[in-house]
């Protein structure tokens, strides 16, 4: 194996910026802050771009798969072939994220990370698999570090490919039986939660499947108890996907792409990539607040405030994909909305803190973490 590539560099945002933003949307023709959230989203977008007339180009979701050899202790009721027979439904189009794209006007990308199942050529699917699924975590770690850096190479190369193509907004799915149980190991050593606090149903184990899951993480972490940094955290308890992931959101990052982060699967990479690259969380929206146990704590963690909650729990990107429509709405705004002196309609009297970054309601904190 090739030596792997250095990590992206992500550069904290120049908060200074925001500043002319909140300027600028403070005197558009509503009252001070009756936009909410979608003014501090549209703060955050235009301090990502340095733009005082931000834009959504080329939006995409990549959505990586990957399988786990800790499927092996029945931690799932589904069999692993389902993760390649749900690539080729990506791939012919029949699943919730083509659908929610194809609503919401994004360009999809299917990436075969790592499936343990031989897949046939499929026309359109991205294939880089870094191995035929991972080993089984309970036994031994999921990958050897030089394959979690490939991972992490690999992902964010997918990312630089659509920078390079002009996409400035981006959201992350996943793919793969088995993930909810790396992700809950994930957030539970690098987050410092007890197991409990963060394993759920996944694709819907009931009572006895549950119990069986948490006994058999909270086995795996005793195990690895020595994986404390999070690039060893990674190789130990990840997957190929979650691992391409962490790299996109870097990549993404040093890109200065907005990122919408989806749900309990994607945010586990974000909290590896956070760890490896803290101001990565400047430049990511929390698209929604997933129904899969330990999302709602992943999402306290970052201090997040989500943009939708609408009960979901699939994965694939859908709830990145959902929440796209309020970043148009956001930059629209910004962009066609008239201000109180050009529309001619007067202000309100006393405008002496217009001064003040932030004292209407736009955040110059700037991202959707408030």
């Amino acid at each position: 194996m090739n030596a792997p590539l250095p990590l992206p560099v992500v550069r904290p945002l120049d908060r200074s910026f925001s500043a002319k933003l909140v300027r600028i949307i403070d005197t558009k023709t509503k009252p001070p802050g009756s936009l909410g959230m979608l003014e501090t989203l549209a703060c955050q977008i235009g301090t990502i771009q340095r733009s005082i007339h931000p834009s959504i180009e080329r939006p995409t979701i990549i959505v990586f798969a990957g399988d786990h050899g800790i499927a092996e202790e029945g931690v799932s009721p589904y069999p692993q072939a389902v993760t390649a027979q749900m690539v080729a439904n990506f791939v012919a189009g029949g699943a919730a994220i083509n659908a929610f794209s194809g609503v919401a006007g994004l360009t999809l990308e299917v990436v075969n990370a790592g499936v343990a199942t031989p897949l046939d050529a499929l026309p359109g699917l991205v294939d880089a698999p870094i191995g035929r699924g991972t080993r089984n975590f309970a036994r031994e770690p999921a990958m050897t570090r030089d394959e979690a850096l490939a991972a992490i190479a690999a992902g964010a190369a997918r990312v630089r490919y659509h920078a390079a193509l002009g996409t400035n907004v981006i959201g992350f799915g996943e793919m793969g039986i088995a993930n909810s149980s790396s992700a809950a190991c994930l957030m539970s050593r690098l987050c410092g939660l007890p197991i409990d606090a963060c394993v759920g149903r996944g694709t819907g184990l009931d009572d006895a499947g549950l119990a069986k899951k948490r006994s058999v993480l909270e086995a795996a972490l005793a195990r690895h108890k020595a994986a404390r940094e999070p690039l060893h955290v990674l190789a130990t308890f990840g997957g190929f996907e979650i691992a391409m992931m962490t790299g996109a959101y870097l990549a993404a990052a040093e890109a200065n792409m907005t990122i919408v982060v989806d749900g309990f699967i994607a945010t586990s990479a974000l909290v590896v990539a956070h760890a490896l690259a803290p101001a990565v969380l400047d430049y990511c929206v929390f698209a929604h607040c997933s129904n899969e146990a330990g999302h709602r704590r992943m999402l306290e963690y970052f201090a997040a405030a989500p943009l939708l909650a609408l009960d979901m729990r699939l994965g694939e990107g859908t709830g990145a994909a959902l929440a796209l429509p309020l970043l148009r709405a956001a930059v629209a705004f910004v962009n066609e909305m008239a201000s109180f002196e050009s529309a001619g309609v007067t202000d309100r009297d006393d405008r002496s803190d217009r001064d003040t970054p932030g004292a209407h309601g736009a955040s110059d904190g700037a991202h959707l973490t408030q």
